[in-house]
């Protein structure tokens, strides 16, 4: 018998002792924790074995910050463009940007960092061109091409910090101080950040675990002046930026950054244009800095007795749990938001901590919990679909945050996160620390590799763009499946990494860092994968794969997918092949295709490719041989069960081990199979909420038939199977 109590976190507010309590011991939780606005009293902290307190390092310190104001954070933003109809343009630099948010830096001379660009033309223009004129906050620019287009890129300070504006216009928080965040790369703010934690541990003494949210820079996120995001992008380092750090970064790299490394042309950077190696400089040199000094703060927390967690979210910028220098920090824990499988296992298989935790949806707000809606829904929705993940790695512990009082106006659900816990215990006390079975390794290559384990084509926490739906489904059906996943760069695959892999995935949008963009033109790079595969490894492309338009290609592996992308050049070139085949070890489980947004205009480039599905004029689905290796060739794959169990059988097709899908398999495409050697047991899961019943085998491809309830999990000594 499993325990019922532990391994379970949940949020408490003041004055709420009694039913705080009995939800303690109805769930069986050993945690509370504070959340964004919200106080614990004192009473409340003697109910739980573990108490974790919110510390905000760089925010929720006004006080501080407006005795130094030139030491708020800062980010380069790009004016909206404007059109010349003479020899001179004005620009007025906070169109469209929020003034509660956003002020212009006027601390620092605007000619020496701002920089103006014809976007007609790319080019830079003489700052003894233009003029700023402080009062207008317009820029007045002189010398120009009428009808070409113009922006200023400029120096803003951030004068209230996104995650507590979010909070504040989501929760209605009315009067509520804006939090201004400060930059811990500056002299007083970095003796101020280091003196209040040394304050606050000691009157603070019945917290035990001390939950960082995060650290110093938030992920790059400003609003318009509608109150309405403008930008996102929670890879983003935009946010990072001070003329100190400039100053900082040209003595450690020898050369200096521009406005235009961070605007980026107006993409900002962000995580889908592939990174140039002035930016990748500019986040290595933030990771070691942000390392560094969370490094400080974390000896202080051990110091004092209490475990140190980060939360991965908010300011978590430059800590990168898969970068180079994460494990220096020395946290005890990283707690994150599940929003799917994929962010389960980006959370649970951080390195260089004791224990991961879970934070489930929906969060305790007034948007989900409210008359008339019913939050088990998606409560069951998010379990379900992160459960499958957990099969494969769990975090250490799971919990929830928001206002306990509003869950509690819910029986039903209040009911549904009991059993959620027991079965994550009895789940966790089974297979915890325990390899799973896998058939397969697959590695997936783009231009951020192991840095970006887990978070390719996702906006943040399982959100993605319609654009992205069709790529972010491959991470989620592999974060539940019996194969070893490896995240690869251009740079590993180089070096000759690909050695380590059965199966190489490139998925993503042609010039995307996923999909690659112009390492594409490299030969060597395309040399070796094309060897690779013909010697026996197998290749798999989603989307525009290898796509960049070069010598007569736009797919550059073409030769080894079978298809490219008809581009309007080569539209006088007969295409013969369009005739599906009649049955596939690939389409055997298929009732129903779904490749997302898909592409348009694919076609098969000469009979030994095989089409396995042909639909308006383009190839979804492909397959060829060349040499001793298999590659497969799909539009897109947005995550749904079928899309799941597709995504598996070209794995093991393309490794040439078609034989071993039937091993731990179940013919359901909604109930999946999972394999403890060590621990000599098998789980056959029911990832939906209606019954099933499925013919699941086992590791001797031996089948079984059996019905499970909705969401039911049936464990079995693995020679039951």
């Amino acid at each position: 018998m499993t325990s019922k109590r532990g391994r379970l976190t949940i949020p408490s507010e003041s004055g709420y002792l009694e039913e705080t309590k009995r939800l303690i011991e109805l769930w069986g939780a050993d945690g509370i924790r504070d959340s964004d606005g919200t106080k614990l009293d004192d009473e409340i902290k003697q109910l739980a074995e573990k108490v974790y307190t919110t510390y905000f390092v760089a925010r929720n310190h006004n006080d501080f910050i407006n005795q130094h104001r030139d030491e708020i954070q800062q980010m380069f933003l790009l004016s909206e463009r404007v059109m010349a109809t003479s020899d001179t343009c004005q620009i007025d630099i906070m169109t469209g940007f929020l003034s509660e948010q956003i002020e212009p830096n006027h601390d620092d001379p605007p000619n020496t960092y701002w920089e103006v660009v014809d976007r007609t033309t790319g080019e830079l223009l003489d700052s003894a061109s233009w003029t700023y004129d402080e009062t207008k906050q317009q820029v007045n620019v002189t010398g120009v091409t009428p009808y070409h287009e113009y922006t200023v890129s400029f120096l803003a300070y951030v004068i209230w910090d996104p995650t507590q504006m979010y909070n504040h216009i989501t929760n209605d928080w009315g009067d509520v101080p804006h939090d201004i965040p400060f930059d811990v790369r500056k002299k007083h703010s970095k003796q101020y950040m280091a003196d209040f934690l040394k304050d606050w541990l000691t009157q603070n003494d019945q917290t035990d675990i001390v939950r960082f949210t995060t650290f110093f820079y938030h992920f790059t996120l400003f609003f318009n002046d509608a109150r309405k995001e403008k930008f996102v992008d929670w890879f983003g380092y935009g946010m990072t930026v001070s003329v100190q750090a400039l100053s900082d970064f040209e003595k450690v790299y020898g050369y200096r950054l521009r406005a235009e490394d961070f605007v980026d042309e107006g993409y900002y950077n962000s995580t889908f244009r592939v990174p140039s190696k002035r930016y990748l400089d500019y986040m290595t040199f933030i990771q070691k800095f942000v390392s560094q000094e969370a490094r400080t703060l974390v000896d202080l927390v051990h110091d004092s007795g209490k475990e140190a967690m980060m939360f991965l979210g908010d300011n978590w910028i430059g800590t990168e749990p898969y970068g180079e220098y994460f494990s220096t920090i020395g946290l005890d824990a990283v707690v994150g938001s599940v929003g799917n499988g994929t962010t389960l296992r980006m959370i649970s298989e951080i390195p260089s901590v004791r224990y991961t935790e879970g934070r489930f949806l929906p969060y305790f707000f007034p948007d989900v919990f409210r008359e008339g809606n019913d939050p088990t829904v998606e409560a069951q929705e998010n379990w379900l679909t992160a459960r499958r993940a957990i099969m494969r790695k769990p975090v250490d512990r799971i919990g929830y945050g928001g206002y306990l009082s509003l869950a509690n106006q819910f029986p039903d659900f209040v009911e549904y996160i009991r059993k959620v816990a027991d079965e994550f215990r009895e789940i966790y006390a089974t297979i915890a620390h325990i390899e799973p079975y896998t058939s397969v390794t697959v590695g997936i290559v783009n231009a951020w590799g192991k840095l970006r384990s887990w978070q390719t084509h996702m906006v943040a926490h399982a959100l993605w763009y319609q654009q992205t739906y069709s790529y972010l489904g491959v991470l989620e059906a592999l974060s539940g499946q019996k194969v070893k996943v490896v995240f690869l760069s251009f740079d590993d695959v180089r070096e000759g990494r690909l050695a380590e892999v059965d199966v190489l995935i490139n998925a993503g949008d042609a010039g995307t860092s996923f999909s690659g963009g112009t390492h594409w033109l490299d030969a060597e790079l395309i040399a070796k994968i094309n060897q690779w595969v013909i010697e026996g490894g197998g290749l798999i492309g989603i989307g525009e794969p290898s796509a960049v338009s070069c010598n007569g290609r736009y797919f550059q592996l073409a030769s080894l997918l079978g298809v490219d992308k008809e581009l309007g050049f080569s539209l006088s070139t007969d295409k013969y092949f369009v005739q599906p085949a009649d049955r596939h070890f690939l389409t055997e489980n298929m009732t129903r295709y779904d490749f997302g947004e898909g592409q348009k205009n694919i076609y098969a480039i000469d009979g030994d490719t095989t089409i396995l599905h042909y639909e308006n004029g383009t190839v979804n689905l492909a397959v060829k041989e060349i040499g001793a290796g298999r590659s497969v060739y799909i539009s897109g794959l947005p995550y749904c069960a079928e899309n799941a169990d597709l995504l598996l059988r070209s794995i093991h097709f393309a490794a040439h081990k078609e034989a071993m899908l039937k091993q731990w398999y179940s013919d359901d495409v909604n109930v999946e199979v999972h394999y403890y050697p060590k621990a000599g047991k098998s789980a056959v899961i029911n990832n939906s909420s209606e019954e099933r019943t499925a013919t699941v085998f086992d590791g001797a491809g031996v089948p079984c038939r059996l019905t499970l309830a909705g969401g039911e999990i049936v464990w079995r000594e693995s020679y039951d199977i």
